[in-house]
């Protein structure tokens, strides 16, 4: 298990600082594809950085057998990296702290789901009800950025937003349920019809050049978001598997994750 943690300090002292902060704790694996694996290290450093500066704690962990109620009850908000739970006690737990009043976050590979694979579509509730997207249909390639479209202004996590940023590059995915179909969803920023055609290949069915594609959205029904970014780009074709490209470090796509912790732990940006 890798657990990390810190706090900061001020007037008060830091024990009680510490206790006082919003906490949030992140889940990942880290063992499936390079380009998720250094999104997640990555991810990490970001999360600790914003901690500090937005003041609120944050743990990491591989163990997802802390996703359990007494564990869960010390936070304020779950962030999923890239895999999701496997067991039925952790999945369980999940369930009810989401339903609990929970919020959670959560990144690209953390929605996948594709019977038959490693990650089977075996959970309804999470990748039916509560993500809404069913299971995972194909995606872009190469990884590469995309102009997406803020479709909720109004929306906390669109704060100082323009209506159209670039993205860092990302591999999109595309899914199994029309999210637009779904009450419960509300989608907060799609791919821009300026990004297509979108993806390099080589295969053709890797590069799409039109459609619909909600790729940050929300269930109203619950306290999350879900982000389709979490894959940088790594030189396979080189051999040389060096990071090519990163999710953060983007201003606008950095703001959109950051109001959207905010948003998530009742933390308001007062700058």
């Amino acid at each position: 298990m890798a657990l990390l943690w810190f706090f900061t300090g001020c007037a008060v002292s830091p024990k009680k600082e510490a206790q006082d902060l919003p906490r949030v704790i992140a889940f990942y694996t880290a063992e499936n594809d390079r380009a998720h694996i250094s999104f997640v290290h990555e991810a990490n450093r970001w999360f600790e950085r914003m901690g500090r500066e937005y003041k609120f704690a944050y743990d990491s962990t591989s163990n997802w057998d802390l996703l359990n109620e007494d564990h869960l009850r010390n936070y304020q908000l779950v962030v999923f990296l890239d895999t999701r739970p496997e067991t039925s006690d952790q999945r369980s737990a999940f369930e009810q702290y989401m339903k609990n009043g929970g919020a959670w976050m959560g990144f690209h590979f953390s929605a996948f789901a594709l019977t038959p694979s490693a990650f089977p579509q075996n959970w309804d509730w999470y990748h039916n009800e509560f993500l809404g997207s069913g299971q995972y249909q194909s995606n872009t390639w190469r990884p590469t950025s995309a102009r997406l479209k803020v479709e909720a202004p109004d929306h906390p996590v669109a704060r100082q937003l323009p209506a159209l940023i670039t993205s860092s590059p990302n591999e999109w995915y595309r899914w199994q349920n029309n999210l637009r179909e779904d009450p419960a969803i509300r989608a907060l920023l799609s791919i821009d019809p300026s990004s297509f055609p979108l993806g390099t290949g080589p295969k053709p069915h890797e590069i799409w050049h039109s459609g619909d594609y909600p790729v940050v959205w929300t269930n109203m029904q619950y306290r999350m978001i879900y982000f389709n970014m979490g894959h940088n780009d790594i030189d396979y074709e080189g051999g040389t598997n060096r990071e090519l490209s990163f999710t953060f470090g983007n201003p606008e796509q950095d703001r959109l994750v950051r109001n959207a912790i905010l948003w998530l732990t009742g933390i308001h940006e007062n700058r």
